[in-house]
């Protein structure tokens, strides 16, 4: 089984018009709000895969009831713990040009804090644990960290969407994969790559440091992957680029959902390319049809 975790989710207001008047009223053509969270994208991904999974994190408030019920219309399955707090409400603009007001997110208690970390109870060997999105205020900044010793005692893996520090602080758990982008990557070290060998090298010592497999993004420039025995490079797919928001968590939602049936990080890799390419290549989250139409794009090599 394959756990998401968004501590802080969102319902994203999407209000849609031709232009913003500063300081006026503005009128919107149309608005809608969506289920948001990097975990919940995973979750979708995972489901356009059939793989199993159940997606983990805290909902509140009239927000939190909205926001599950249109998982439970996606037939995403969830088991959010409930807190007093109200969910955070996201407001995404789309106008001439996109800006987006992001709220900090909902106080959680101790008290649910504990109750969240009773999901890990359930964890039995094999399965796989997704940790991606930004924290709630409340919660401690090394949260993510505090539940490692618990997923690696009951025998499961775990992936870890972060940057910086936060990242390097978990690499000593052996996290099942890692994706940072290529600017990551050299922030990681405090450098700059003058070519993609130096890069490959960056990426080998995270390895060294305890990651079992990491994929580098390069945007228009595909991507690699970097296992312990090899280096594999996949150009990206060809297509109009039209979103940003999810084609990561896509990306690993991919890899993870194949490597669960297949053990095989090469074409788990090339699984998670085009799911990437196919959600940056919509409006939304990719659907199984879009995925499949871009895989034949995705090949992937082995290099020296």
């Amino acid at each position: 089984m394959i756990y998401t975790v968004t501590v802080n989710p969102a319902l994203d207001y999407v209000i849609q018009l031709k232009q913003v008047n500063r300081g006026e009223v503005n009128r919107a053509d149309n608005c809608s709000f969506l289920a948001g969270g990097k975990g919940i994208n995973v979750s979708q991904i995972l489901n356009q895969l059939d793989i199993d999974n159940t997606a983990w994190g805290f909902v509140g408030g009239f927000t939190g009831k909205e926001l599950v019920r249109q998982l439970n219309q996606r037939h995403i399955v969830n088991d959010f713990v409930t807190i007093s707090d109200v969910t955070r409400v996201n407001v995404k603009v789309h106008a001439e040009e996109e800006s987006e007001i992001n709220a900090a997110g909902p106080n959680i208690t101790a008290q649910e804090i504990t109750a969240f970390k009773a999901h890990l109870s359930d964890l039995q060997k094999g399965d796989i644990v997704v940790l991606s999105g930004s924290l709630a205020p409340s919660l401690p900044v090394d949260f993510y960290k505090e539940l490692l010793p618990t997923i690696k005692k009951a025998g499961a893996d775990f992936v870890i969407d972060t940057t910086g520090q936060a990242l390097l602080d978990t690499l000593s758990y052996k996290p099942l994969v890692i994706k940072p982008n290529h600017h990551e990557l050299a922030d990681l070290f405090n450098t700059t790559f003058a070519s993609d060998k130096e890069m490959l090298e960056c990426a080998r010592k995270l390895l060294d440091m305890g990651a079992q497999n990491v994929m580098v993004s390069m945007a228009g420039k595909g991507g690699y992957l970097i296992t312990p025995k090899h280096f594999y490079h996949a150009k990206a797919a060809v297509g109009t680029a039209v979103n940003s928001v999810g084609a990561g968590d896509s990306m690993i939602a991919g890899f993870v959902g194949t490597y669960v049936k297949t053990k095989d990080p090469a074409q788990s890799f090339r699984i998670g390319m085009a799911c990437g390419a196919a959600t940056a290549f919509t409006k939304d989250i990719a659907v199984k049809s879009q995925i499949d139409a871009v895989l034949p794009q995705i090949n992937v090599e082995e290099i020296s």
